[in-house]
């Protein structure tokens, strides 16, 4: 029971001193992967899933494959603020991620919204992988993306302000907690 309450006690320091405090999984354990299915929006055919999981450093590996892209297009991928998926234009969604209060830009600028991922290139048959690591949010803990939106736009980003021009949204979904089974 001490060495409970001890842990317990050592795992609130270290959560005020991170600025954030993680959600668990069913097991107990601190939530360490993520996953978006994305869904096209009314008139879109853009499909895929967007992995999320914590590497070295506090970083973020985040992994999307997608179809139903332009062919040999670029497209810009950002983490929206809400996980409201009702408004099928993908609206709902609200606007970038940005809890810090910063510029729109494209990765790897530090000084960017945390949902700014960049753009996904589009091979011949519209499709698309993408990888990236960042540093400017987490799953569940400090900015966390748990419970948010990832939005496919038609265009590409580009950079611009306040939001990078790039068109409407074609793909949403919910991040939700991922499987750790899978």
């Amino acid at each position: 029971m001490i060495r409970q309450l001890a842990s317990c006690m050592a795992l609130s320091t270290l959560l005020f001193a991170s600025g954030g405090i993680p959600l668990l999984g069913g097991d107990g354990e601190v939530i360490t992967k993520a996953v978006c299915v994305v869904r096209p929006t009314k008139g879109n055919r853009c499909r895929g899933r967007v992995l999320f999981e914590e590497v070295e450093g506090g970083r973020v590996k985040v992994t999307a494959r997608l179809r139903g892209l332009t062919p040999n297009q670029k497209h810009a991928i950002h983490i929206h603020q809400y996980g409201d998926t009702r408004d099928l234009s993908g609206k709902s969604a609200g606007g970038h991620f940005n809890p810090e209060n910063k510029p729109h830009g494209l990765p790897p600028a530090a000084n960017r919204h945390a949902g700014d991922l960049g753009n996904v290139q589009a091979d011949a048959d519209g499709k698309a992988h993408y990888t990236i690591v960042v540093d400017n949010f987490s799953i569940a803990g400090k900015d966390a993306i748990i419970g948010r939106a990832i939005v496919v736009h038609a265009k590409e980003d580009d950079g611009g302000q306040p939001t990078g021009n790039a068109g409407a949204r074609i793909g949403f979904g919910v991040i939700g907690i991922a499987n750790p089974q899978l």
